[in-house]
């Protein structure tokens, strides 16, 4: 039986006792036409290992399993467990691996399992989508691509660019590392329970190489996440602000002098390239 339909989950549900828990940021996906076509936007074969995050109660995994060479389920919640062992009882390319994500090491986990890279498809869970998102892009983790369903806003920040509300850390950091498209949105009437806000589905296909060189590229990271930690300072005072990075305000408005810039500019209004550039002039010792 398909359990990515309302009857599908709901018997699962029902007949296991199962209560929903926010915590978790259980948002259950029913709409099988939505399924099929993150599935599909995959472009999964039996060549590739898929690596899904939060597999909930197996409605995409059973699909992924049909589609996939193996599947690795990494579910947080120990009481979901037995539920994918009887809802994937059929699927014997399923690892279901009951892990938070954030400490789970999927470089080890290849390594051990002999997986050459993954494929990263998932239904991410909202209250947390920003640090799994940069667990895996700033991790060393081999990766193919990431087919992930997220808050549409969130999706909208994947993709933006400078000068714009919605252009930050999380921007810079996906365009450093792939090229994102959204596939398609998702309304709330979708899942179970309904979640409070519309979602869509984001693919990012990552490069082989980075669109822009920097000297250090953590040290670029950093000096990225400073300017938008306190986004409405100054780049002078944001950076400077930043001990770890260990660069006084004169330091970087003479920086940004150099470049060509205003010293007042702030960080929302710098490309990805001029970061990196602005990186490589800030060269005192990196401490990351």
């Amino acid at each position: 039986m398909r359990i990515a339909t309302m009857g599908g989950t709901a018997d699962l549900l029902s007949r296991h006792h199962f209560t929903i828990r926010k915590k978790f940021g259980q948002n259950f996906l029913v709409d099988p036409s939505k399924v099929e076509g993150i599935v599909d936007s995959a472009e999964l074969t039996k060549e590739d290992a898929v690596l899904e995050i939060g597999p909930g109660l197996g409605g995409m995994t059973q699909l992924l399993s049909e589609r996939a060479g193996s599947v690795t389920a990494v579910e947080i919640d120990k009481e979901l467990i037995p539920i994918l062992k009887e809802s994937l009882k059929d699927c014997g390319n399923v690892d279901i691996v009951n892990a938070d994500i954030l400490k789970f090491d999927p470089k080890a986990y290849a390594e051990e399992k002999g997986i050459k890279s993954f494929k990263v498809v998932a239904n991410l869970p909202y209250y947390i989508t920003t640090p799994i998102l940069m667990h895996l892009l700033e991790g060393d983790a081999p990766l193919k691509s990431i087919t992930v369903m997220v808050q549409k806003e969130v999706a909208e920040r994947m993709r933006s660019g400078p000068g714009t509300k919605d252009y930050g850390a999380l921007s810079l950091a996906v365009q450093y590392r792939a090229k994102p498209t959204t596939v398609c949105t998702v309304p709330p009437e979708c899942f179970i329970p309904r979640p409070n806000v519309d979602s869509a589905v984001v693919r990012l296909d990552l490069y082989e190489t980075p669109p822009v060189s920097a000297a250090d590229p953590a040290r670029m990271k950093r000096i990225i996440r400073a300017a938008f930690n306190q986004r409405r300072k100054t780049l002078a005072n944001a950076l400077s602000a930043d001990p770890a990075l260990g660069v006084s305000r004169e330091a970087v408005q003479q920086a940004l002098i150099s470049m060509g810039l205003d010293e007042r500019v702030r960080g929302e209004t710098l490309t990805l390239e001029r970061f990196a550039e602005l990186s490589d002039r800030l060269d005192s010792p990196s401490s990351l």
